[in-house]
Formats: C-alpha cells, structure tokens, sequence
C-alpha cells in the first residue's frame, strides 16, 4: 500500500509517502508558515528529486491540496493519480485514556479527539484541522489516528497516577500519559535484528533524546513506564523545557517575579533546559561545540543533561528488575558520542559497558556500540515515527475490508 502519513501543527504540516510493501519513502517534505504570506512547500522524492516553492497557504487545507499537487508534478513523478495513494495515517498527539491503540478515523472519533484538547491544547487542535482538511481533499480514502500516548497505556497504574488526591484522576483524568509512543515501539522493535529470542523477554530501556526528550522501560513488550506525564514537560531536561523540578519552585517563582499562568508556562517549556542553563543554545551540537572553547554553562548544561539520563536509567533498572538492552534514538541519541558516552560513564558497575570506537563511528546505521564483555547490549537505533503511522494505517485498513 501507499500510505501519506501526516503530522500536522499549528502552522506546519510534515508528510511522507511511504511504500509499506517495500518501506520505501516515496516522498517527503513540508509545508511552513501556514496562514501567512509567504508560506513554505518543499519536497523531495527517493529519486534524488526535490523542490521548493514560496507560495500563500491560507489554511491546512490549501497545504494538503499543494502537498499533493507536487505528488503528481511531471516532473518530479511521485505517483501518477492521486489514486495511487491507497490511505492517510494521521499522528494525533494525545488519545487520552479512550485510545489505547491506532483507529480508523470517524466522528465518534473526531469528538474524542476534540475532547482531549484540554489534555494537549497546543498539538491536539492543530492535528484535528489536519484530519478534517485532509478528509476533504481526499474524502474517498480511509483515514487513521495513530496516537503518541498509545504506547505507554499498558503502564501499570502505579506507574500513572500521581500521589495527589485520587479525585483529581477520577474527575479529570489527571495522570501520567506519556509521549513519543510511535517512536520507543518503533527501536524497540527494530531489536528483532539484532536477536534470536522472542523481544518479549528482553527488559529494555529506549532513549528517545532530541530537542523533546523521554524515556521508556519496557517489559514483556510493553510501556510498563515512561518518563514524560501529563504533559510532555516531565521527564528530562530537553532543549527549552526544564524536566522535573520542585513544583512549589514554580510558585515561588511566580511570587517573585508577578508570573502569569501563561508566562509561567513559557518560563517552564521555551526558556529553561539547555537552553535556559547554558544561555547559549538549546541544541546539543552548540554547546558541544562551545565546551571545546571552555564554556562553563555549556559544560554545565549538558553535564545536567546527560546526569539526568543516567538517573533514569538507574531507576528504570530497578523498576525493570534488570536490563538486558539501552537503546538511543533521536536527533540527539542518534548523532551525539559526547552524550552517549557522558551518559554511559560510571555504569559499568550494572554491567553497562560501552565500546567508545565504535560509539565515535559517524554512521546513520543500526547498529550495537557496547563492548563484547558488556552484560547489556547498547544501540543506536534511528527512529522513524512516520513508518510506525504507515503500518498501523495499512493494518487497521486491510481489517476494514476483511
């Protein structure tokens, strides 16, 4: 099947096409600066084609309507007809409590979504447009939610609910959901390389570290806990949001300073993590490059960065009773041997013994960067989200016409 996965945001909207017989990537691209003069269209083709065009998209309607006339550019021949494209998978970020896996998309299922926008005011609505906008452009094909939250709703409620009055979960279902689902079942996953054994016996921790960072232990094949909550504020320290801290620090911090709720909210997810310790960069490869010039808060900033880490990691072997695999992933696990290394220093001790040649290779491959002594296996595995959305849409597709 050709599946067109969408991931759309407020003013953005990112897209694949992906071939699930052969797990090619069609095309993929872009569209920014919605709703504004000058927007954004990009694309480029597994033929080494690409193009980009300035252009005003008023709505994500117009933006899907554009995707798909570069789709079939002469060209740039992607697909022929837009009937080469068999369904559309959507990634929704919060299914609250009522989606504990991907679904064919409905109303019944458009209003639960719209029901959850209080759980995630920032990404649900904008994902929502998307489905309407992409439902009308192509109202003739199947349409699927695949939920970031999905993942992890196999945790065990003393992995979920939080020590404050049970009322609160009860009435407004205030509890840990967690995020970056699609991508910590995706390497997990992919472990099936580099084993003979059934990966429900494996006790796995994945790193999903980027600009948004989480972590995950998994048991039986299954989230049993994750490091992000509520929101995806929780957690680690990430580029621009703080992780966990003390949360009457915030009050305080609002007394001082006269904060609103919503500069209170800025404070906590635009201005603080690296970026806010170091006051240089929220990104990694920054900092890493000002610590060769002695900077003392970047030096700082990713010392937090990768001790917070290495915390998870101690208590998610607890949690887990063992680990048997650690698993980096994203833009940051994916591509940085500084915080691999930071990371994995000191845990020898639980047999977690990293090769640092083969940590330092510069390879976008799967592949295993532990010692051959090492009792736990440690990976890199490139994540891919989108191909996630395209599998659990070709399933959910193929169960509707049987």
């Amino acid at each position: 099947m050709k599946i067109l996965t969408l991931n759309c945001g407020s003013s953005s909207v990112k897209y694949q096409l992906i071939d699930t017989s052969t797990g090619e990537k069609l095309a993929k691209g872009s569209v920014e600066r919605i709703g504004m003069a000058q927007s954004i269209l990009s694309i480029s083709t597994s033929q080494g084609k690409s193009k980009k065009i300035t252009k005003e998209i008023l709505d994500h309607t117009m933006a899907i309507d554009g995707i798909l006339h570069l789709m079939v550019d002469k060209e740039l021949k992607v697909i022929s007809s837009y009937d080469a494209i068999d369904a559309v998978g959507h990634r929704v970020v919060h299914g609250g409590e009522e989606f504990k896996a991907s679904c064919l998309i409905t109303n019944e299922v458009k209003e639960k979504i719209k029901e959850n926008f209080k759980l995630a005011p920032l990404h649900n609505p904008p994902n929502l447009r998307g489905i309407e906008a992409a439902q009308r452009v192509l109202s003739d094909k199947p349409h699927v939610a695949v939920f970031d939250t999905a993942f992890h709703s196999t945790m065990p409620e003393h992995s979920y609910i939080y020590p404050i009055p049970y009322i609160f979960y009860k009435k407004y279902k205030i509890r840990r959901y967690g995020f970056h689902g699609s991508s910590h079942r995706y390497v997990f996953s992919r472990l099936k390389n580099f084993y003979d054994r059934d990966l429900k016996e494996l006790k796995v921790i994945t790193a999903h570290i980027g600009n948004g960072a989480s972590m995950c232990a998994i048991k039986d094949g299954v989230s049993v806990d994750t490091s992000m909550g509520f929101t995806p504020l929780e957690g680690l320290v990430m580029g621009t949001r703080s992780g966990d801290i003390d949360p009457a620090l915030i009050l305080y911090i609002m007394e001082l300073q006269e904060l609103s709720k919503q500069e209170a909210d800025s404070l906590l997810n635009k201005h603080s993590g690296l970026i806010g310790i170091s006051g240089i960069s929220s990104d990694v490869r920054d900092l890493e490059e000002e610590i060769q010039n002695n900077s003392y808060r970047a030096k700082l900033a990713l010392d937090i960065y990768c001790y917070r880490i290495k915390k998870y990691i101690g208590a998610y072997a607890a949690a887990l009773g063992g680990v048997d695999a650690l698993v980096f992933t994203a833009g940051v696990g994916e591509n940085s041997s500084y915080v691999r290394q930071k990371v994995c220093e000191g845990l020898e001790f639980m047999g977690i013994e990293l090769d640092h040649e083969k940590n330092n290779e510069k390879s976008k491959k799967e592949r295993k960067i532990s010692t051959d002594k090492s009792k736990v296996d440690i990976f890199v595995i490139p994540t891919d989200e989108e191909y996630i959305i395209a599998i659990d849409t070709e399933k959910i597709v193929k169960e509707k016409k049987e």
